[in-house]
């Protein structure tokens, strides 16, 4: 999937889920070994849970991966713009499974991705990062979504100067726990819309089973629901 065409909106959402998912990932982060080692972030997207991970864990480096280029220009600029980021995170444009990894790796963060993926190629991210694991490192995965019908439903109304951004979604089961997912952006000025942005893609949903079974490595859960992280670890 892509996210060009809905990347002017992303930050609408990301701020929201960040705040659900950061205390979990951060508490995570905290337990990790001491190293220099750096942490990979796989679809970093425009640097939200980057900054979460940065406070959680200092002096590490980051390599933030992600291939959308409007995503990319706004997680640059947010590390650009702050000097703590812009010393330690390297913004990369490779996609999964197919990235440049460093030899070794205290914890990938894979947040927002997963679920685009097809079983071999989920299959082969787990097998590149966790080779490269070092002692005590993990893999720390969001879930994200459920197999349940969702009918259109606006779950997103924000203001933003004149203008008025609405996200609407919906989600259709299709079988083998594959979601397709509608998303659309209504972006109005009093009543007028002015612009309406939607796209569509397939989410398998996982569970922390699947998971462990991909990647050969334990799983637990952290954090509760829609908003639970599932760390691997050897």
């Amino acid at each position: 999937m892509s996210y060009d065409q809905i990347a002017e909106f992303y930050d609408l959402v990301a701020a929201r889920q960040s705040l659900s998912t950061g205390p979990a990932l951060a508490d995570v982060l905290r337990g990790l070994p001491m190293t220099d080692a750096p942490v990979v972030e796989v679809g970093a997207g425009t640097g939200r849970v980057t900054r979460t991970i940065a406070a959680a864990i200092a002096d590490v480096d980051i390599l933030a991966v992600e291939p959308s280029a409007p995503m990319r220009a706004v997680l640059t600029s947010r590390a650009w713009a702050d000097p703590d980021l812009r010393a330690r995170v390297t913004v990369s444009a490779r996609s999964a499974p197919d990235l440049d990894l460093p030899g070794r790796i205290l914890c990938a963060v894979v947040f927002g991705v997963a679920g685009h993926l097809e079983r071999p190629e989920r299959t082969e991210l787990w097998r590149r990062l966790s080779q490269r694991l070092v002692p005590g490192g993990c893999l720390v995965v969001e879930l994200m979504g459920s197999a349940r019908a969702m009918p259109p439903t606006r779950t997103v109304h924000e203001t933003v100067g004149r203008l008025t951004y609405e996200w609407w979604v919906s989600a259709e089961p299709v079988g083998d726990g594959v979601v397709r997912h509608v998303n659309w952006w209504r972006v109005l000025e009093g009543d007028r819309v002015c612009r309406e942005v939607g796209d569509e893609h397939l989410w398998h949903v996982l569970e922390p089973e699947e998971l462990a079974a991909e990647s050969g490595l334990r799983a637990r859960t952290v954090g509760t629901g829609a908003d639970s992280l599932v760390v691997l670890e050897a």
